[in-house]
């Protein structure tokens, strides 16, 4: 077990409506948000970028004069703190993902390590969206670790489904990926993997065995176990705004440090204390 846990905050994801939710976008928005979590023991901030103009904030933006200011300000509010920049994209079109990594240089970004059936259904039988394809092929893979290889970014294997975390050692297998290993072991999307305590042993089973790793958490008030269960077994945390607006007895929370508080509680009843910046930076090996 790593005594240290290190925790990540995601503070806004792709396309939380922000008149619906508390969510940051604009760079002081975020920055604020970063700097609650921050102080709640978070020190990888996970950052999505949203359109600026007014009334367009629920829409995703590859602008890199935002991912830019965005960065700036998170970096100004918390010092010493950690970006973790999204690269999630679908269809063919993917040239902005990669253009914000070579060009902005964030310490840690998501890699995406496989393809998934993206689907959920609704009380009533019906789709709660149009069914689709979250399409992460080999091809598209090898752009993103070249790339991050390039901007010397630690890539976070985000991995959807039990077969997508065996692909990453693939990856390490065919020489797609050198470097340390970090799996992201995303939980409770409807077509993917539950978030049911009870498949994390076999997931770190599968995992390399040198490799770190921390939960993403998707879901109401019953994702709170999983997290714990994460701490007892030595993973990494992560919550946030993208993840849920709920806390442990149901209630709705309206900023992502309540969430980073309650998630710092977790990690110290499994005996494990908070690793600051400094030390969240030596145990990923960050390159810069």
């Amino acid at each position: 077990m790593s005594d240290k846990a290190v925790i990540t905050c995601s503070l806004n994801g792709v396309l939380t409506d922000p008149k619906q939710h508390h969510v940051p976008v604009t760079p002081e928005e975020m920055a604020r948000e970063a700097k609650a979590a921050f102080d709640a023991g978070a020190t990888v901030m996970h950052i999505h970028l949203r359109q600026q103009a007014p009334n367009m904030g629920h829409l995703p933006t590859w602008d890199l004069t935002v991912s830019r200011e965005v960065q700036q300000a998170i970096r100004e509010a918390c010092p010493g703190v950690i970006i973790n920049h999204t690269t999630g994209t679908v269809g063919p079109r993917f040239e902005g993902a990669l253009a914000c990594v070579r060009e902005t240089k964030p310490e840690m970004a998501a890699c995406n390590a496989g393809s998934l059936n993206y689907l959920k259904v609704k009380a009533d039988n019906s789709w709660a969206w149009p069914p689709m394809m979250f399409d992460n092929p080999v091809e598209k893979v090898q752009q993103f670790l070249d790339v991050m290889k390039e901007a010397g970014t630690i890539p976070e294997f985000e991995c959807f489904d039990v077969g997508i975390v065996r692909c990453v050692g693939m990856y390490r297998q065919t020489g797609m990926y050198s470097g340390p290993l970090e799996y992201n072991f995303v939980m409770g999307v409807a077509s993917g993997m539950p978030a049911d305590p009870e498949l994390l042993p076999i997931l770190l089973k599968l995992k390399a065995p040198d490799a770190h790793w921390q939960v993403t958490a998707i879901g109401r008030a019953e994702i709170w176990p999983l997290h714990q269960r994460c701490a007892e077994l030595g993973g990494h945390l992560r919550t946030g705004l993208e993840d849920t607006f709920y806390q442990p007895d149901g209630t709705k929370v309206t900023s992502n440090g309540q969430l980073i508080e309650t998630m710092a509680k977790l990690a110290r009843q499994a005996g494990r204390e908070i690793a600051s910046p400094a030390e969240a930076r030596q145990i990923f090996g960050l390159l810069h």
